[in-house]
């Protein structure tokens, strides 16, 4: 079986997230959608809020599960039995910054491959920081995330 992992923050998860998850569900037997616990960053939702959201939002992907991990991600790949850690690049920026990453993955993890896949243009400018900008100034962004996000965007920024 053929198991790949799509990790981040996904706080919160946003349709480019999500485009990149039915793209890695069509290319592999299993996904791993892994929210990485960081505990530099402060995130808006809290971790079980983030997985419902994301549970809600992917339910139309069959061979989709949610987890949770803090730590490394090639020992959480190592793990999980995982042969791919798939990223979405958007820009030259992520492809800099992902290719660092992906070689270290690689030295640390040789059996551990990563995919990239280009973002769908219609979400290239698309970042979790910017609808998080955007909603808290009661700004639509309902083109931008899942309607069960852009909900609750609508809830925390409520005024």
């Amino acid at each position: 079986m053929k198991r790949a992992i799509c990790s981040g923050s996904f706080d919160p998860v946003t349709n480019g997230h999500i485009d990149l998850f039915e793209r890695a569900g069509a290319l592999f037997d299993e996904i791993i959608i892994a929210i990485l616990i960081n505990n530099k960053k402060k995130p808006l939702f809290p971790l079980a809020e983030r997985e419902r959201l994301l549970r809600e939002s992917i339910a139309h992907i069959k061979n989709a599960t949610i987890d949770s991990f803090d730590g490394l991600l090639v020992d959480y790949a190592r793990e999980k039995e995982a042969t791919a850690i798939v990223r979405g690049l958007r820009s030259n920026a992520d492809f800099e910054y992902e290719k660092n990453i992906a070689t270290m993955n690689k030295e640390l993890a040789p059996q551990l491959d990563t995919l990239f896949l280009m973002t769908d243009p219609n979400y290239s400018y698309v970042s979790s920081s910017i609808v998080k900008e955007v909603a808290s100034y009661s700004q639509d962004v309902s083109k931008l995330v899942p309607q069960p996000v852009a909900h609750a965007l609508k809830e925390v920024y409520r005024r």
